[in-house]
């Protein structure tokens, strides 16, 4: 198991606001939110980023994808930003692949 900030906070060896989770995703407030709704979606299964996910990563993929949109639902949002970056150059600042759900703000265009 990798000894990343993601995967402690998997093992609960680091605490977190999680607000979603199961067999295969947590969801988690970010400790520096960016909007006023400012959300993690992890999968629990260590990978560096996506360029690390294989094909056989598919499934788990598609799955991260519903937990963002259960947890919009859940918080009643109308709208919202799910963001990957990916690598030092886009921003990525922990090498656990991991979406950031944005919400509560309006959103500029291009991003970045």
């Amino acid at each position: 198991m990798s000894e990343c900030l993601f995967c402690r906070i998997v093992r609960r060896e680091i605490p977190a606001q999680i607000v979603q989770e199961d067999e295969r995703a947590l969801v988690f407030r970010d400790v520096h939110p960016q909007a006023p709704t400012h959300v993690l979606v992890i999968p629990k299964k260590h990978l560096g980023s996506l360029l690390e996910a294989s094909d056989e990563d598919a499934a788990l993929l598609g799955h991260l994808q519903r937990a963002a949109s259960r947890f919009a639902a859940q918080a009643g949002l109308s709208s919202f930003r799910l963001v990957s970056n990916n690598g030092k150059g886009a921003g990525q600042t922990v090498d656990h692949l991991h979406y950031h759900l944005l919400a509560g703000r309006p959103m500029a265009w291009p991003p970045g």
